[in-house]
């Protein structure tokens, strides 16, 4: 009689496997972190739009011979939603940085010239009337622009 010997993987084999090319997995997955990045993205968007939005704010007051109101905006202006329509219930309240339910400001007509479309937040539906970019002026009429839903624990603004 002759036997015939077969090769295979044992269980043990295969289980151990498994178990190594799991836990690399894992290791892979928490080291990059996808939900971090992700975060760190929507943020650096928010400080992009910023840079924008003051941008467009400072070429408007120059092009204005630095007149603040032709801009929209007052000396020592509390802060203040940007919104893209007039909206008759106000913004809603997304902390200090961006004002009260009633301190909606619709600019989109003054610095139409400066940007093509008032910037968004990256939480926001590409509908929204609603910024979550707020404005506010000092008595020394430097303008500071914030984000209003910044993540992660930052305050993302810039001033000039």
């Amino acid at each position: 009689m002759k036997r015939t010997v077969q090769s295979a993987f044992t269980l043990i084999e295969l289980l151990v496997v498994i178990a190594i090319i799991s836990v690399l997995a894992t290791v892979v997955f928490v080291a990059l972190d996808p939900a971090g990045r992700l975060l760190d993205a929507r943020n650096a968007r928010r400080t992009n739009d910023i840079q924008s939005i003051l941008t467009a704010f400072h070429e408007c007051i120059v092009d204005n011979g630095g007149v603040l109101a032709s801009c929209g905006l007052s000396t020592s202006m509390a802060a203040r939603q940007l919104s893209t329509a007039t909206l008759a219930t106000g913004c809603d309240n997304d902390g200090a940085a961006c004002g009260t339910n009633t301190a909606c400001l619709n600019l989109s007509t003054q610095l139409a010239p400066y940007l093509i479309s008032i910037p968004l937040d990256p939480s926001l539906a590409t509908s929204s009337t609603e910024t979550r970019y707020g404005v506010t002026v000092n008595v020394n009429n430097i303008v500071t622009v914030t984000a209003c839903s910044a993540e992660g624990g930052l305050t993302v603004s810039a001033s000039r």
